[in-house]
């Protein structure tokens, strides 16, 4: 997912940027609710997480405006204000969920997969939850990889860069396209952190087998295609 957060809590900001980054996805920050506005008119997100207590511009506010604008991306409200009454306004205001403070990582998690899942089923963008090429597997409901049988463990990260290269196979994927999809978009395009994160991946994926399958494409990037004995 790529994720927008408009929290002015610093704390609190880094926080969520942090662990949705290790959970893989991509997030981008908001510190107050006129640059969070715009960076919602601007940007493609998946979900946008608001607080609802926000400097500048409120965040039911924001909500509402956004929805005048026709801009539908999902929006999950987080707030110290958790009455039902409370709620209740969020929702009408524009929201598509609402999550009350203080709350579990894994249920905002989880609740922000789901609106993520909503929207891609209703503009007929919903993916597939398993992906084959040649003997590997991957399964994103268990988060399962296995190749020839043989279960592989990935880190979060690993793991969102093969699905990546999996739901894009045969494809040539740019470090570009990798940095929008699977990292933040901010990151430096010259960082080595690809190519790290790239060569840990093939050990754990190629290493053991006669025939390699994630190719480096000199001066375009990456592409993975079953183990047919071709030149890397």
């Amino acid at each position: 997912m790529r994720l927008l957060i408009i929290e002015d809590d610093r704390e609190a900001a880094a926080y969520l940027v942090k662990a949705f980054r290790e959970a893989g996805h991509a997030v981008d920050h908001a510190g107050d609710g006129l640059d969070g506005y715009a960076l919602a008119r601007e940007g493609d997100y998946d979900v946008l997480i608001v607080d609802r207590m926000l400097p500048k511009l409120d965040g039911l506010s924001l909500v509402r405006s956004l929805r005048e604008q026709e801009i539908t991306t999902p929006v999950l409200i987080l707030s110290a204000l958790g009455q039902v009454d409370d709620r209740v306004k969020g929702l009408r205001a524009g929201g598509d969920d609402y999550l009350p403070k203080p709350y579990a990582f894994s249920e905002l998690l989880a609740r922000t997969e789901v609106l993520a899942r909503r929207r891609a089923a209703a503009t007929g963008q919903s993916e597939a939850t398993a992906y084959r090429v040649g003997d590997l597997e991957l399964d994103r409901l268990s988060h399962r990889v296995t190749r020839a049988g043989r279960e592989i463990v990935l880190q979060p990260r690993e793991f969102r860069l093969l699905e990546y290269l999996m739901r894009h196979a045969g494809q040539v994927v740019t470090r570009t396209m990798l940095l929008e999809h699977v990292w933040d978009y901010h990151f430096d395009p010259q960082t080595n952190v690809i190519d790290v994160h790239v060569s840990r991946l093939r050990s754990k994926i190629d290493r053991g087998f006669e025939h390699p399958m994630i190719h480096t494409v000199r001066g375009a990037g990456y592409v993975i295609r079953p183990d047919e004995p071709q030149a890397s």
